[in-house]
């Protein structure tokens, strides 16, 4: 039997009011994988994240989670059942301490001997947030601030972690710390699925990519493929082959 992925959507239609924004969208995610979804502006990434978590109604098709339909569900019954997400602009909270803030992560976790070993984890894998721990949010770099979301989003042991726009707003040196930082967790066993503008970037550590335009998937291929990708080159990649032929 083929295995059920972790995140599915089938044929699916998002509608904000009466303004249809994603058309008959379809596509997979399996455990364990690094999926990012690319486009410009306006071309319907955010909104795809936000029909997972239940924030933006579908009229037509399915959302499922590890083989459950969610979609209609409410956000905190999505988030309860394994999804976490680094949100765009991050988002924390700036007068919480970096503590206060990853331990938001775990609101709605019970066992505390588990979620101690995680935080040591998140610890390790980011150790400049121990360095701060009782630092107020807003007094951290913006780079700090991306590890401090990532954090408190891993706080809830997800099954899949979303990312929203993960380079927004940072120095292109810490674009590149940012996305060695995504490939770590996401080699450390955390699913994935990305939302992302720098396709350069999302397809150099992913392992397989879909492209939106005006709400509907043109391309999706392995991330290598779509590196060598002739209308990738020309639409996304400023011509610049890294395909490595």
């Amino acid at each position: 039997m083929a295995e059920t992925p972790i995140l599915e959507f089938e044929n699916v239609d998002t509608y904000y009011g009466n303004i249809q924004v994603l058309y008959d969208i379809t596509l997979k995610v399996y455990t364990g994988e690094l999926v990012c979804l690319l486009g410009g502006n306006a071309s319907g990434k955010s909104t795809t994240l936000k029909t997972i978590l239940g924030a933006c109604k579908i009229k037509k098709g399915v959302v499922k989670l590890k083989g459950e339909r969610i979609d209609g569900k409410p956000t905190k019954n999505i988030i309860s059942k394994g999804v976490a997400i680094v949100p765009e602009n991050r988002r924390i909270f700036p007068r919480m301490t970096v503590l206060e803030n990853l331990e938001m992560g775990a609101y709605l976790r019970k066992n505390k001997n588990k979620i101690k070993k995680d935080l040591e984890k998140v610890f390790e894998l980011f150790p400049k947030l121990k360095e701060r721990i009782n630092q107020a949010g807003i007094t951290l770099s913006g780079g700090e601030q991306q590890m401090l979301a990532m954090g408190r989003a891993l706080l809830s042991n997800p099954d899949i972690l979303l990312m929203d726009e993960p380079s927004m707003g940072l120095s292109p040196l810490l674009v590149d710390q940012q996305f060695e930082l995504i490939q770590k967790v996401n080699r450390q066993g955390t699913t994935i699925f990305m939302v992302e503008q720098n396709a350069n970037m999302a397809l150099s550590i992913a392992d397989r990519g879909y492209v939106l335009q005006t709400g509907s998937i043109v391309l999706a291929d392995t991330a290598q493929n779509l590196l060598c990708n002739e209308m990738m080159q020309e639409a996304y990649l400023g011509g610049d082959s890294s395909c490595g032929l």
